[in-house]
């Protein structure tokens, strides 16, 4: 179920339960990151599509019909002729004028509902005639939506249900639904509404984090609301990365208990704000990455965020102008504030936890220069990560996980850096402190290799890659025995050319606890083969899949 189901406030109806599908495989050169457990075909199954590292990938389907076997195709009519069209395979920057251009060829669309944490879509036309023309075309002839190809079946549905006055371009709703795709930076209500406010007034931001982070923004006026989300759907917060998908909202007024990063009512500024850690308060900035990520800071001026131009992003001239320029605000505390890099980590436990777990689990996060243990606080330990954004990632996934019975309490440290000093020794025998700047399992070391990474939270799947194709499910079985770490309940590994000189798949565990302590303590763990020379570097990451 996507996040936009689960929403409490009913803000969209559940959609009918799907034929559940395969994750596309990660090719090596794309490692650090994972596509959605969407990104596979349903029923037209018989067509290979290319993955990111370029190579054809045979498409399955778990199905009624039977399971672990590939469609022919002839498949592709046993639901029930409907209007509304099943999309998949989409690709994870794809936008509802993608899907307009590309398959309005077919007949007259009347609605298209995104579900981006899933890459899929939901396309209704005005008749079925049309719909017919889509999948019947889709199933014989390669359809390519945003540059990847997609695939289509009838819906279970036959409309769309609509959020308020949806049909209605003229009496839309005022609140926006705002998802936001591969968060690799910290989205708080200051960032939202400097985003947001200079397109139209905003009176009220909330924002929910689940399966990914979205929010909804409540503007003045509908016509706001209609001028937003034309300009900025679609559009990167940070330049690759941040990207905003829009949707009219379902409630017409956002109710605001308190003023924080997560919420905040501009009409009520003496609602209390709720202070974060110890005092740790700052904003994001907007334009391109962070000064860590930049040569030359970002100067007196932010720098300009470009409206999207292409002709997905059509509009009168009069409304907007190309760009908008979103200055910083002007306070001293904005200005002056510098937040630490380093976390500190407490409720380990002290024989099962060392410097090398420890960066096994926070390196998903962002890069880590160095892990340190607290002589004077057993259970506590000092990590030093690349900025302060890597820091507020892991506060936002890892606080008050459980790991090996205990809870793991994530906060920011008053120190600036990790000092290697009163160095000992833990109970397993390794070294209290070590240093991992130099270390080439960091993620995060390029803007390039960090926007590979998508940002997901503990579940009990965990995505592996870059193993040896020769290994198998026993031997991978026997790997989490032989480390005395939790056993998988499921596996699945992914096609691969038989030249690929790795595979990957997913390994299902019971719990989320399971699947942490597996990540932590098989994360990079060197598989060695016979007569091989180098070994393989064994990497582990949350998949987006919450069950096979």
């Amino acid at each position: 179920m996507s996040l936009i189901e689960e929403y409490a406030d009913g803000e969209y109806e559940r959609a009918p339960k799907r034929l559940k599908t395969s994750e596309v495989e990660e090719g090596e050169d794309l490692e650090e990151g994972e596509d959605s457990d969407s990104a596979s075909v349903g029923l037209l199954g018989d067509e290979d599509e290319p993955g990111p590292d370029g190579e054809q990938r045979a498409r399955w389907t778990v199905s009624k019909y039977g399971s672990g076997k590939k469609d022919n195709g002839d498949n592709a009519h046993r639901i029930a002729p409907s209007p509304v069209v099943h999309v998949r395979g989409l690709c994870e920057s794809v936008v509802e004028a993608d899907l307009v251009e590309a398959l309005e060829k077919f007949g007259n669309i009347c609605y298209v509902m995104m579900m981006p944490f899933k890459r899929q879509a939901l396309v209704e036309y005005e008749n079925i005639d049309s719909a017919d023309r889509c999948v019947t075309y889709g199933a014989k002839e390669a359809v390519y939506i945003a540059g990847q190809q997609a695939f289509f079946n009838y819906s279970t549905s036959k409309r769309i249900t609509r959020p308020t006055n949806a049909d209605d371009p003229n009496s839309g709703n005022k609140v926006l639904l705002l998802s936001i795709q591969n968060p690799l930076y910290p989205i708080t209500t200051d960032v939202l509404y400097t985003v947001c406010n200079p397109i139209g007034n905003v009176l009220r931001i909330v924002i929910f984090k689940r399966n990914g982070i979205q929010a909804m923004v409540e503007f003045e006026s509908v016509q706001n609301a209609q001028r937003a989300k034309s300009a900025l759907n679609g559009a990167d917060i940070y330049a690759g990365c941040c990207t905003l998908k829009i949707e009219y909202a379902r409630p017409s007024r956002l109710n605001v208990i308190r003023n924080d990063n997560d919420s905040w009512d501009y009409t009520k500024p003496f609602l209390v704000r709720r202070e974060r850690g110890k005092g740790r308060q700052r904003q994001a900035i907007l334009g391109e990455h962070p000064s860590s990520y930049g040569d030359n800071g970002y100067g007196s001026h932010c720098p300009l965020l470009p409206l999207p131009t292409n002709t997905r992003f059509k509009r009168s001239s009069h409304d907007l102008p190309e760009v908008v320029a979103y200055p910083l605000p002007q306070t001293s505390s904005y200005m002056g504030h510098a937040s630490s890099s380093v976390a500190m980590v407490s409720g380990l436990h002290p024989g099962k936890m060392n410097c090398t777990r420890i960066f096994n689990l926070f390196c998903l996060y962002g890069n880590i220069e160095k892990v340190k243990f607290m002589k004077s606080v057993p259970g506590t330990a000092l990590v030093e990560m690349g900025d302060e954004y890597a820091v507020d990632r892991a506060i936002t996934h890892l606080n008050n996980i459980k790991i090996f019975s205990k809870r793991l309490n994530v906060c920011v440290s008053k120190q600036q850096a990790v000092i290697p000093s009163q160095v000992f020794e833990l109970e397993d025998g390794s070294s209290s402190y070590k240093d991992f700047a130099m270390t080439r399992n960091n993620r995060f070391m390029s803007a390039g290799q960090a926007s590979k990474n998508i940002i997901q939270p503990p579940s009990c799947v965990l995505h592996f890659y870059n193993v040896p194709p020769c290994v198998t499910e026993e031997e991978l079985g026997r790997l989490c025995s032989e480390h005395g770490v939790p056993g998988f309940v499921k596996f699945k590994v992914f096609d691969a050319k038989p030249s690929s000189k790795t595979i990957s798949g997913l390994l299902e565990f019971d719990s989320k606890t399971d699947a942490v302590e597996v990540l932590t303590v098989l994360n990079h763990y060197q598989i060695r083969i016979p007569n091989g020379s180098n070994p393989y570097t064994l990497k582990l990451c949350f998949s987006t899949s919450s069950h096979l």
